[in-house]
């Protein structure tokens, strides 16, 4: 059996991006894309969606991962914004869009990353992946190794760049979570995804995102090009507490992607209200334990808990907290020990797990048999 406590919540509701909730969402407009993504970083959820797990070319949007694993070893100390960086002939030569590096003119790291972030170059990538991990080979095994620690199932890299190569993929839906990650491991450096040009070896180049310029409200992230992933596009942008990830991926030209990347971001800011449902670390509810020093625990989010909800939706919602029973101690804090069910206008919208907010020790022998009297005639 499971013990559910019924929640009356005044004001938001929540999607499941893997369910269709049985009620009509805001329709999304019209994407002229292979595959597309719109997230909502608060709340996690996926508030438009085409073929959102098609394998594709990442193209240049490989970087953002190039550039996770720059910021960690930046932040691990394994090398530092003004370390020289020796230009290989390999990096020199690099085929693609370049920043220009030369291997007898000294370079630094922090040189570097703005090259690979501003001017998308490719020399820059694989000058920082043999800083970082003394060769591409050698960074591209790491690629991958925190490709998987993310979670980011239907990835895999094959070099630093973003060049064409048969076991060199990725999704809409986990590049969304590359750049939420960036965003949110390393908002030191997320600020260089809103530069918009940068001059090395006497030349200026731009930063190919568009909305930069035309969107106030936009502050990264990447673009990427080729023949077969042709023009892509991930876009991040914060309007008051909220800040949406567009993916659009495979658009017909430069203009195209930054078109369609604004009506996704347009669709998901004016449709949508999104609300710090719960502070992190308060109790939603207690539930009962058996065999614990306690005879309840407090359940709740680790974190802050957003939602988003259709704009005007909010007095429909309600929730209900199901406990996982029989609940036997013992209990550690960030322990799955529930599931939350919200509800709109009476239809399912989401599920998400609650966690143990405390300890609950077993509890000493005659506790113990006293409970197991209970579960008996439960």
């Amino acid at each position: 059996m499971r013990s559910i406590l019924l929640l009356l919540l005044s004001a938001v509701p929540i999607a499941l991006p893997a369910q269709q909730p049985a009620f009509s969402l805001p329709a999304a407009p019209p994407v002229a894309a292979k595959s597309y993504l719109l997230l909502d970083l608060n709340s996690r959820q996926a508030l438009a969606a085409q073929l959102p797990q098609q394998r594709v070319e990442p193209a240049s949007l490989t970087k953002l991962m190039t550039a996770y694993l720059t910021f960690a070893a930046l932040r691990q100390r394994r090398i530092s914004l003004d370390q020289a960086v020796p230009v290989s002939e390999r990096a020199w030569r690099a085929q693609g869009s370049r920043m220009f590096i030369e291997p007898r003119k000294p370079v630094t790291v922090n040189e570097l990353i703005y090259g690979m972030i501003v001017q998308s170059g490719n020399d820059a990538c694989i000058a920082l992946a043999e800083a970082v991990a003394g060769s591409e080979e050698a960074f591209v095994e790491l690629m991958n190794r925190e490709a998987q620690r993310l979670g980011l199932k239907n990835t895999q890299f094959a070099n630093s760049t973003g060049l064409s190569h048969p076991q060199h993929y990725s999704t809409a839906q986990d590049l969304a979570e590359l750049a939420a990650a960036v965003i949110r491991d390393f908002p030191d450096y997320y600020p260089l995804y809103s530069r918009k040009e940068y001059r090395y070896n006497n030349i200026t180049q731009y930063n190919r995102n568009r909305l930069l310029w035309t969107d106030p409200s936009v502050d990264g992230m990447k673009t990427g090009y080729t023949e077969n992933a042709g023009y892509c596009l991930i876009t991040s942008a914060a309007r008051g507490e909220r800040r949406l990830v567009s993916v659009v991926l495979g658009a017909a030209s430069e203009t195209a992607r930054a078109v369609e990347s604004q009506k996704l971001l347009n669709y998901g800011f004016q449709s949508y209200d999104g609300v710090r449902l719960y502070p992190g670390k308060q109790a939603v509810a207690t539930l009962p334990v058996y065999k614990g020093s306690a005879n309840g625990v407090k359940a709740g989010f680790i974190s802050d808990f957003h939602v988003t909800m259709p704009r005007g939706t909010g007095d429909k919602l309600k929730a209900t907290v199901e406990s996982m029973q029989p609940l036997l101690a013992p209990l550690t804090v960030g322990q799955t020990i529930g599931t939350m069910t919200i509800m709109l206008d009476g239809k399912p919208y989401r599920q998400v797990p609650v966690v143990a907010l405390e300890d609950v020790p077993v509890a000493g022998i005659l506790g113990r048999g006293w409970d197991t009297l209970r579960l008996l005639f439960r």
